[in-house]
């Protein structure tokens, strides 16, 4: 199965290599970035490579896609976005995103996830056929509630002490999508 290249107007999203786990670990490595995320802030290239090769065997099980989000005139790496889950019998997916912090307020999460969005939608993605996606979002992540209500996602509630990471429990913010509402 070929991972599956995306092009929008200003952007490329293309499969990760080792290659980017310096870009990935400048991204990763920014407090701002993953003060959200369930994860520590990397040290290391090989922590970056690691999750690159984590990224790249949810494609290879069939079971999740993440793609490099690159500025199309230079290529090069921005953040990341996917399907962290992809459920084909329940014919949902969970996404997941992030930008460098230099790169916020230009659009570039919306534009590479309308893209993203759109080709599982029309059944583009190797995975089969999707109805629904989910993005959760830590209670206080306003910038990415706000991309997630730009492309469509209706909140849904809030998930109660949800998520436990750096040693503490958090609400989720859970948003979806269905095939229907979303506006190409």
């Amino acid at each position: 199965m070929n991972f599956p290249e995306l092009e929008t107007a200003r952007l490329i999203l293309t499969s990760l290599s080792v290659s980017d786990s310096e870009a990935l670990l400048n991204i990763y490595s920014d407090a701002e970035v993953i003060k959200f995320y369930d994860i520590e802030a990397h040290k290391s290239e090989a922590q970056s490579a690691k999750l690159i090769n984590f990224f790249n065997a949810r494609f290879t099980e069939n079971i999740g896609i993440r793609w490099a989000i690159r500025l199309k005139a230079t290529g090069k790496l921005i953040g990341t976005c996917g399907f962290n889950t992809w459920n084909q019998k329940m014919k949902s997916a969970g996404i997941g995103y992030e930008i460098a912090s230099e790169y916020w307020g230009c659009g570039f999460a919306s534009e590479a996830l309308h893209k993203v969005i759109d080709s599982a939608f029309s059944k583009q993605l190797p995975f089969g056929e999707l109805y629904r996606i989910q993005g959760d979002t830590m209670i206080g992540n306003l910038a990415s509630e706000s991309v997630l209500k730009k492309l469509g996602f209706k909140e849904e509630g809030t998930r109660r002490a949800s998520g436990y990471w750096k040693n503490e429990y958090h609400d989720l913010k859970c948003y979806g999508l269905l095939k229907p509402e979303f506006k190409k």
